[in-house]
């Protein structure tokens, strides 16, 4: 197997990589805030791309992306309004049930979430024009092909990561979620209300999926049922990486997807995507803290 081959590979693991850290992204800023894995989040990106579909064929295709971002940021914000807040903390205050409740509502909201996206949809396999270039009118680098999309994928990923870095360090809100991640009750004694925070966790959460499944349906395509495949790549990163802990869920996600691409090598291209489950049970069993974790899985105070 020459180098360009080789090379090839590596392009298309940090491609997926990038999508992977993201996705964990998302699942840290909601589990840092209230302590919920939030499976819903591989939908955020399903309705991102979905969305994004839909509207590039009536507007520019910025303002399309700029619009399915808002769409789902709302739906985001509803969800944790309507469900997890009303309905899931009422049940857990009567029943006496904790965090395993909520995550699992979690599971019940993506089941949904993807049933309403069929009936609008429909089971139709979509895409989103490429932001520049094409396909097939690739970028050549030391013999490797690759779409021009792999720059639009990477660069929003390092956007992302260093727009939130720099909200939660210098934003009077990011400041409070971090104090509501480090203690609910002294954060509500020096006046900030943690309902609207952990409701903010949610919001952010979808923004970041939806932003996500915008910018690499061009290159992967979308459809109703790529949401519950997301997510798992999602945790397993989040978890690969040390929950709670951003900036090692970025190095993991590209590990794991350059794992992935490699994998190929040795496996039918079928089993690809046993890997990440393989990594995630391998993690769970000898370091449950994560590769990059602590024995305390990070808070937003280590974003």
């Amino acid at each position: 197997m020459n180098g360009e081959v080789l090379l090839q590979y590596l392009f298309s693991g940090l491609t997926y990589g990038a999508i992977y850290a993201v996705i964990a992204l998302g699942f840290n800023i909601v589990y840092n805030a209230t302590g919920i894995i939030n499976f819903a989040q591989g939908e955020f990106v399903m309705l991102g791309g979905m969305i994004t579909h839909s509207l590039a064929a009536s507007i520019p295709l910025p303002l399309a992306i700029a619009a399915a971002i808002a769409i789902t940021a709302c739906v985001g914000g509803l969800l944790e309004l309507i469900f997890i807040r009303n309905i899931g903390l009422g049940r857990r205050k009567a029943s006496g049930g904790g965090i395993m409740q909520l995550t699992i509502m979690t599971i019940g909201l993506s089941i949904l979430i993807k049933e309403l996206a069929l009936e609008i949809w429909g089971e139709q396999v979509m895409t989103v024009p490429f932001f520049s270039g094409t396909e097939i009118s690739s970028l050549n680098f030391l013999g490797a092909h690759f779409s021009p999309q792999l720059l639009w994928v990477s660069g929003a990923t390092v956007l992302i990561f260093l727009l939130l870095s720099l909200f939660f360090r210098y934003t009077l809100a990011g400041q409070a979620m971090r104090a509501c991640s480090a203690s609910r009750v002294g954060s509500r004694l020096c006046g900030i209300k943690a309902e609207a925070m952990v409701n903010l966790s949610f919001i952010l959460a979808a923004v970041i999926g939806a932003a996500a499944g915008a910018v690499t349906a061009p290159m992967t395509q979308t459809h109703y049922a790529i949401g519950t495949g997301l997510a798992i790549k999602g945790f397993t990163v989040a978890v690969f990486g040390g929950l709670g802990n951003s900036a090692a869920a970025v190095a993991a996600g590209f590990i794991l997807g350059t794992i992935e691409s490699f994998s190929i090598i040795i496996f039918p291209e079928a089993f690809k995507d046993v890997v990440a489950i393989i990594i995630l049970l391998a993690v769970l069993l000898v370091r449950p803290a994560g590769l990059f974790g602590s024995k305390e899985a990070g808070r937003l105070k280590e974003f």
